[in-house]
């Protein structure tokens, strides 16, 4: 999410504990203007790991090595929090992650609830909790499924508790639910499709774009499923590279009927708002 968010201009910070081995990405991570005052180095461990076997629908088998990420727990969001407008919580130690939905709450930050790969860690109650404590809910179809099965909350549900829940449909593209209706957003064609993984990470960060422009849902949405889009022609997540202006670009040719919505000036003036 973070590396996306940074090649799209989007003022961001990675909170969470790594290994020594993490060297190779914060070297990258900070060319791309991405703020890690809150990732300390835990030297006697790796970072966290996950290995993902997918096939081209998306379906997927997550395994995950915890490593560095469990010390997250001892980082305390709530300075960095509170100077933010929007705080994630995806997948990670869970006792940071219900630590840090309460932290960002109680910070005035909105909170963006996304447990995905963490679902099946995750109690009932605890899924309760951070949908209670969001402002938007979002993960993909089989995922809130989970939801459903662990706390009896359909979409439906969970769509009337929080102000926006956002589902993703994979190659059917996405919904997004907000004050009783609904705006269905087409996917942005790809060149060609590689690899789905990490696609949802950058529709998050395409979305996050929209929501602090302050676009509208239809744009927003759209912002997000180009970004996903972008990932899925690399073989691994972090392989695509753009800048703003070509992202911009290609979002004016993928959306015709939207082109001009988002202006290079618009995103240049999130990194001084």
């Amino acid at each position: 999410m973070a590396y996306s968010m940074g090649m799209l201009g989007v003022p961001v910070a990675l909170v969470g504990a790594v290994g020594p081995d993490f060297a190779p990405y914060r070297t990258v991570l900070e060319r791309l203007g991405i703020d890690l005052s809150h990732v300390p180095v835990i030297e006697d461990d790796l970072t966290s790991a996950a290995y993902m076997n997918a096939d081209l629908a998306g379906n997927q088998i997550a395994s995950f090595y915890p490593g560095a990420g469990a010390n997250s727990k001892n980082i305390d969001v709530r300075d960095i929090a509170a100077s933010a407008r929007y705080g994630i919580i995806s997948a990670g130690d869970p006792v940071a992650m219900m630590d840090h939905a309460q932290q960002i709450a109680e910070s005035g930050a909105q909170l963006i609830f996304d447990p995905a790969q963490q679902i099946v860690i995750l109690s009932g109650d605890d899924l309760r909790k951070g949908i209670g404590l969001a402002s938007i809910a979002i993960g993909n179809d089989y995922e809130f499924g989970m939801i459903e099965r662990k706390t009896g909350l359909t979409i439906d549900d969970i769509a009337s508790m929080v102000p926006t829940t956002v589902v993703t449909y994979g190659d059917r593209g996405s919904e997004i639910r907000a004050n009783g209706s609904s705006v269905t957003i087409p996917i942005a064609t790809p060149e060609k499709v590689v690899d789905p993984t990490g696609g949802g990470d950058a529709y998050r960060a395409g979305l996050v774009l929209g929501l602090l422009l302050g676009a509208d849902h239809a744009v927003s949405g759209r912002l997000a499923a180009l970004a996903a889009t972008y990932a899925i022609e690399r073989h691994g997540p972090q392989e695509h590279a753009y800048t703003p202006e070509s992202f911009l670009a290609r979002f004016d040719q993928s959306f015709p009927d939207f082109a001009g919505a988002v202006k290079v000036d618009d995103i240049a003036h999130l990194q001084t708002a």
